[in-house]
């Protein structure tokens, strides 16, 4: 390897340093300083990741992990503090570091009104330092690490305006749905341990494949069904899904963060990290397939009746996901992490784009109340055009191709996926237009001192919004599919680290077939969009329109099947067990100490005599218990 790699420890070094700057001085930092500070931190990791980014393209020979030292040795666990820099991990670092960067210049002027911006920096950067540990590290512990540390950042981020309880409570159900998932990985890890007895990757995957060690199936099932349950926890899908649209409660440039560059990418990393696993057991590729597709196509069905602006991205940033374990169920895994990258590009640009509405609506998530803002904010409605058809999935953007490449996939697979892939993506042309026709066409349906303050966002918030525009249009073309090149690069790069299974190629008839389905559904749910939502109504909503915007009940449901119970249980644990049971004995030993204290008490009297009589009487008893009992 050649000098960049040896400077991997750079890249998650800089934002912590960013973080405890701006953490321990949040209180008498400028603002404009913590925000200068923050964005320098990330920026300096993205040109490291660069030239790590580069020299592992260039590379010949297999990488090896980069040792630091002994992080945890003891008995026959031995886990050394390593880095795992491959190609894989180097594509990760680019999409954290470089969508991170525009994020936080982003913040620095949408944030610049708030009390808190230097602390908000601070927990920005220290999700950034969580999140490449998370990619970098070459064994699973150093990966759970980052795990919990993006946990606890979106926590802090979504919770970041604690004043209103509401947000509180998204932050907390944030964070308990992933501490479920959590568990899954860590029962997962524990597995591979004692089975193992290691938890680095090239030992793990190095012993899967050796002929002397071949573990029963059912353990390796164990092991990749428990770090499913990690993934379908950090990357919302069913059934720990419902906590990402809660999480719409942070601020703007966090529900992009968390969105499109980090958390939420984290499982799709981490089962594609685990390929090797993965393709020895096709029955658990399996569910991974179906899970992913069946969240796919429920969160789409959700977003067509959203009117939050924030919550349409939300779902559909969790039916994107869904798209994702697809991939990962047919053995797809570059695919999945094609898309993982586009998705960054758009989902970031569409985030960042409702925030400029936001931002110039004076704080308004409601579609319903805004319309024709395309006349003011001329930067934003267009980038955010390109968004939406990015992720819809038109010929020549990013969307197109990474999607065109899922579906291909899971035809190869069973083409009963295929049909089911595309009607998710129809439903994702048709809800991103709606979206984009009520916010930007049309008339304005707001107040008229809304209508007053409209005005195109500043240069620190749209800048970000065209590069990222510019991103979601050449993004794709690193991974053309085959009847357009004969070289895929993002395949190329990325079979080094990862091996894709069972994928059969198409013929390039066939394969020209489904571009063209996929094409024309998209453009006729486009104009479909159009048509139905350029004068719109809104009138109540009745039957299933109802149980679409209440998101079919689910958090209902949850509510009444685990958090009631649990609450009633617990209720009933405290007024039995906890007060009567264990402060009673507590209280109890207390009380009868004290009552006793109170009757010896009364034995010493002050009288002289008295004393006198008692100790005869003691002698007394000395000398019969020697007497009769000692012998």
């Amino acid at each position: 390897m050649g000098n960049f790699s040896q400077f991997v420890w750079l890249v998650p070094l800089f934002p912590l340093i960013g973080f405890l700057i701006n953490g321990l001085f949040w209180k008498s930092m400028p603002k404009t300083l913590g925000g200068i500070i923050g964005c320098l931190a990330i920026l300096a990791s993205f040109c490291v990741s660069l030239g790590i980014f580069f020299e592992v393209r260039s590379a010949v020979a297999p990488i090896q992990p980069i040792v630091f030292f002994e992080f945890l040795h003891s008995g026959n666990l031995n886990i050394p503090f390593a880095f795992q820099v491959d190609s894989l991990s180097t594509l990760f670092l680019l999409i954290i570091t470089g969508v991170g960067f525009l994020i936080h210049v982003y913040s620095t002027s949408y944030m610049g009104h708030d009390e808190g911006m230097v602390k908000y920096f601070a927990y920005l950067n220290l999700f950034v330092f969580s999140m490449l540990l998370l990619v970098l590290g070459a064994n699973y512990l150093i990966m759970f690490i980052g795990w919990e540390g993006v946990g606890l950042c979106s926590y802090l981020l979504i919770g970041f305006w604690f004043k209103n309880r509401d947000f509180t409570n998204a932050a907390k159900k944030a964070f308990v749905m992933n501490r479920i998932g959590d568990l899954g990985f860590l029962v997962g890890m524990l597995l591979v341990f004692v089975n193992y007895g290691t938890l680095s990757y090239n030992e793990f995957f190095g012993q899967l494949h050796n002929p002397q060690l071949v573990m029963p199936q059912s353990t390796m099932s164990w092991i990749a069904l428990c770090f499913f349950i990690g993934a379908t926890g950090k990357s919302a899908q069913i059934p720990l899904y419902t906590w990402l649209p809660d999480a719409m409660a942070g601020p703007t440039p966090v529900s992009a963060l968390i969105h499109a560059a980090t958390m939420v990418t984290a499982g799709i990393y981490m089962i594609a990290r685990s390929s090797a696993l993965y393709n020895l057991i096709p029955m658990i590729l399996h569910v991974v397939a179906i899970v992913g597709l069946a969240t796919a196509i429920l969160a789409a069905t959700i977003a067509i009746r959203q009117y939050d602006i924030k919550k349409v991205l939300a779902y559909s940033t969790v039916s994107q996901l869904g798209f994702m374990f697809l991939a990962l169920g047919v053995g797809a895994y570059t695919t999945a992490v094609f898309h993982v990258m586009t998705h960054a590009f758009f989902k970031a640009l569409l985030f960042l784009g409702s925030g400029s509405v936001i931002h110039a609506m004076g704080g308004e998530q409601d579609i319903r109340k805004m319309g024709g803002l395309g006349k003011k904010m001329r930067v934003t409605q267009i980038t955010f055009l390109i968004g939406c058809l990015a992720i819809s999935g038109i010929p020549g953007f990013s969307g197109f191709f990474s999607k065109d490449a899922i579906l291909s996939a899971a035809y190869c697979h069973d083409p009963i996926l295929y049909a089911l892939g595309i009607m998710a993506a129809m439903m994702t042309a048709y809800y991103m237009f709606r979206l984009y026709v009520l916010t930007f066409t049309g008339n304005f349906r707001g107040t008229e001192d809304q209508q007053h303050h409209l005005h195109e966002s500043p240069a620190a918030m749209t800048l970000p919004l065209i590069i990222l525009a510019i991103l979601s249009v050449i993004g794709g073309y690193v991974g053309l599919p085959e009847v357009l090149s004969e070289h895929n690069a993002i395949d190329t790069f990325l079979s080094t680290a990862v091996t894709n299974s069972g994928l059969h190629h198409l013929e390039a008839g066939t394969e020209w077939m489904l571009m063209g389905i996929s094409t024309v559904v998209v453009v006729i749910m486009i104009i479909v969009a159009w048509s139905i939502n350029s004068k719109p109504k809104f009138a109540e909503s009745t039957g299933l329109a109802k149980v679409l915007e209440n998101k079919w009940y689910i958090d209902e449901l949850y509510n009444a099947i685990v958090v009631k119970p649990l609450q009633a249980l617990s209720e009933v644990l405290d007024k039995f067990a906890e007060r009567k049971g264990i402060d009673g004995l507590v209280n109890g030993v207390g009380k009868s100490v004290k009552w006793g204290g109170d009757k010896m008490r009364l034995l010493q009297s002050g009288q002289v005599g008295f004393y006198i009589f008692v100790m005869v009487l003691g002698i007394v008893v000395l000398f019969a218990l020697s007497f009769f009992v000692i012998k």
